[in-house]
């Protein structure tokens, strides 16, 4: 699947993930013990989560925010990804022992182990397969399946290491939505990610040649915008200012309101998802 010439480049990378949660003690304990995740942070109401070197994960506690409901938009899992099958197998002793595997996949790009945090959000933890070994479809874009994971030869590779490694970062992050032609509208024809594949029901959508940084689907039937717990919202970090500000001009000309926002700006998706740019 071709490059469009506005397309974001390829240097972008997914940042930061933020969740709102009811109870941050047992979500942040869950990160730390199954994730292997390490605390940078920790304030009254925010925690802050990376892999020792670089903040991934921000939990914002609200007690008193309603459960997302089921017919909301918003997180189908956050994929944290680890840089090899070591720390792949490492990560499927910890949710052997602590935790509960809601399922795995060889996705033929990625190897892929899936669960769900203690507040119901979806988390992937995963490697990639080297890019060379990665199969092209006849439309140029990226191929991939669904397929029986190898867990034994995954789990013989695992070193015994309780926490993720230095270089686990966040790979992409899985949406809910409730319409894949908005989805692409906003995430294509205006912010410039590439469609690297597709499957009945979802797209997957990358900046340069990436298998995906952002998947949406409409598996579930969700009808309703984002709102409750759940996703907060997620960060693109570009490789400089002035792709954030070409980004920022494709979104405004295409109707979408962008604020200023710490040190980036935010703009938010037609389901509600708010997404952050910053260089």
């Amino acid at each position: 699947m071709a490059d469009k010439t506005d397309a974001l480049p390829a240097e972008t990378d997914i940042g930061r993930v933020a969740l709102t949660v009811g109870d941050a003690t047992e979500t942040v304990e869950f990160y730390e013990t199954v994730v292997g995740l390490s605390v940078h942070e920790r304030q009254a109401a925010r925690t802050v989560l990376g892999d020792g070197e670089t903040p991934l994960l921000e939990l914002h506690e609200d007690s008193g925010a309603p459960e997302r409901s089921r017919s909301a938009a918003g997180l189908f899992h956050t994929a944290f990804r680890v840089p090899s099958r070591a720390a792949l197998g490492d990560a499927l002793e910890r949710i052997d022992t602590e935790w509960q595997l809601s399922g795995v996949s060889d996705h033929l790009v990625s190897e892929a182990l899936y669960c769900r945090d203690p507040e119901g959000n979806g988390v992937e933890i995963y490697r990639d397969r080297p890019r060379e070994e990665w199969g092209e479809t006849a439309d140029g874009g990226v191929e991939m399946a669904t397929k029986t994971l190898d867990r034994d030869g995954v789990r013989a590779a695992a070193t015994g290491a309780k926490g993720a490694p230095e270089g686990t970062d966040v790979g992409h992050v899985h949406l809910e939505v409730t319409s894949l032609e908005a989805a692409r509208a906003f995430y294509v024809d205006a912010l410039g990610m590439n469609v690297r594949t597709t499957y009945d029901g979802a797209l997957f959508l990358a900046a340069g040649d990436y298998h995906h940084h952002v998947g949406a689907n409409v598996w579930n039937g969700r009808t309703d915008p984002a709102s409750g717990r759940g996703l907060a919202w997620f960060e693109l970090v570009f490789p400089n200012s002035r792709t954030v500000e070409a980004a920022t001009d494709r979104l405004s000309t295409a109707g979408y309101e962008v604020t200023a926002d710490g040190d980036g700006v935010s703009v938010t998706d037609g389901d509600d998802i708010t997404l952050r740019l910053r260089s």
